[in-house]
């Protein structure tokens, strides 16, 4: 396998820089991950507050062909996306077009009468529902509290079939009433709707109006130009009943366009555009003189917006993902649009840090205390794959070693 790293160029000193220690260990970590074969390639980035910190690329962007791993690969981001949408509605709600505790079904009306699982037989297929509680609120939708969720986590989504003449926009009847509990979800597929509904326009437009072309996140896209597609990185997967395999190419391999974007997935990304993206949240929703949020507002989608509910580790119910083991189960909770940490773990992220990442094993971080984002990214299946996340957590233990050492 061939395997490449390639430097930073935002500092002038990048030559010398790269050979202080601990970029040296960080670049060794991730070489040596790839040269394990634990990942086929990899991409990672460091910023504080002002630049970019670190910028490296390792492996192949396909395993069938060998093409090498650049810098500026475009790697689908999937849920990555959500913090994106997340940001793009909380625009809104600064312009006073819609509040975090109105009912989501006063702009959406196919979100009246909700109904949840009252009981459903995994046997039979066979169940029962009954009306929601309560409406579902914007903000229920912005923490996934609304009581949607995924077929990958949850089983009953997953085996439901609705009778004949029964449609559920965003997947199916709710596992509980909104407000109850956190369940990961089709939930900002809802927020993505309500940004079109509220602002006039179709997602790509304006989270290019809005947040892309302020930001100058020039490579990120639902829609992949042809010109960009050879530096799109191959979609890929663990062999196996159990993807527990050798990593192999996926078949078919998806187009370059989308072709109904939602607000949950679906963009493509560079790890130096996604930089900008955490860098503006590290600068209070501003960056290079360009505001796209209020500090305020910012400051208000890190805050704890479920309560006593606490996030829990998820089970899979499907082989594309793992168990989502990276959340620290009951104690994490919740923003507008990211989870927070809730303990400091030696050697890692402050409490209060943002995060999420995408089914494909790309994922960020943004520490506001140490001033402090990281952005790394893979690009193959099951989702928090343990190799992909001891990668993941190596990345983020270089990064606080190197920082600490060079400041």
């Amino acid at each position: 396998m061939l395997t490449m790293g390639v430097a930073a160029g935002a500092l002038a000193d990048t030559t010398n820089a790269q050979n202080l220690p601990g970029r040296a260990a960080l670049d060794a970590s991730l070489r040596g991950a790839v040269e394990r074969k634990d990942v086929p390639g990899v991409v990672a980035l460091i910023t504080d507050r002002e630049r970019v910190l670190y910028l490296s690329a390792f492996g192949v962007a396909d395993v069938a062909t060998g093409r090498p791993l650049t810098t500026d690969a475009l790697f689908r981001i999937a849920s990555m996306t959500k913090p994106v949408t997340s940001v793009a509605l909380m625009q809104l709600v600064e312009q006073g077009r819609l509040g975090l505790d109105e009912p989501a079904e006063k702009y959406l009306p196919e979100l009246l009468g909700l109904k949840v699982f009252e009981s459903f037989d995994a046997v039979t297929g066979d169940y029962r529902l009954r009306p929601a509680a309560r409406p579902a609120t914007v903000r229920h939708f912005l923490t996934h509290t609304s009581g949607l969720a995924y077929p990958f986590t949850s089983a009953t989504w997953r085996d439901f079939k609705p009778r004949d003449g029964e449609t559920y926009p965003f997947g199916g009847p709710l596992l509980f009433d909104p407000g109850e509990r956190w369940y990961y979800s089709t939930s900002t597929d809802v927020v993505g709707r309500l940004v079109e509904v509220v602002s006039g326009q179709k997602l790509e437009n304006y989270f290019r109006q809005h947040i892309f072309a302020p930001l100058k996140m020039d490579d990120t896209s639902y829609n992949v130009p042809e010109a960009k597609g050879p530096r799109l990185v191959a979609q890929q997967w663990r062999a196996g009943e159990r993807m527990d395999g050798a990593i192999e190419l996926q078949t078919p391999q998806p187009g370059l366009a989308i072709a109904a974007p939602i607000g949950g997935g679906g963009l493509a990304s560079t790890a130096s555009d996604y930089g900008r993206f955490v860098r503006m949240l590290l600068n209070g929703g501003a960056l290079d003189g360009v505001r796209v949020l209020r500090a305020e507002t910012v400051a208000l989608m890190g805050q704890n917006h479920i309560g006593a509910i606490s996030v829990p580790a998820h089970k899979s119910a499907l082989p594309r993902s793992a168990d989502f083991t990276f959340i620290a189960d009951g104690r994490d909770k919740w923003g507008l649009g990211f989870l927070t940490t809730a303990d400091q773990v030696p050697g890692k992220r402050s409490p209060g840090s943002l995060s999420w990442g995408g089914i494909n094993n790309t994922y960020f971080w943004v520490d506001p205390e140490r001033g402090i984002a990281g952005v790394i990214m893979m690009q193959y299946l099951p989702f928090a794959d343990a190799k992909a996340l001891a990668v993941y957590d190596a990345f983020e233990r270089g990064t606080y070693e190197l920082v600490s050492a060079e400041r």
